[in-house]
């Protein structure tokens, strides 16, 4: 087999498996993040600040989510593009 194809399989099935396993993440966040804004909606005892604390905080973490699945998508494009261009 060709040193180039199997690089190229290796390098496909990384990303596959990062690709599926930032989706599985990402689900349950989402879920967990669904069952927080419920609590946070029954949460009378919590003042309106710390609900928006809590709201910008998951803003935040769901910005660095995005921003470090999409390093990770230009890293795989360069490596890909590397290796077509030999």
């Amino acid at each position: 087999m060709d040193q180039k194809q199997l690089v190229k399989q290796v390098i496909d099935f990384n990303k596959a498996t990062l690709d599926n396993a930032f989706n599985a993440m990402s689900l349950l966040q989402e879920q967990a993040e669904r069952l927080g804004q419920s609590t946070l909606e029954q949460a009378t005892w919590l003042p309106e600040e710390g609900k928006k604390v809590i709201n910008d905080f998951t803003a935040a973490y769901k910005k660095g989510r995005d921003d470090f699945k999409k390093g990770v998508d230009e890293a795989f494009k360069k490596v890909e593009a590397y290796f077509k261009s030999e």
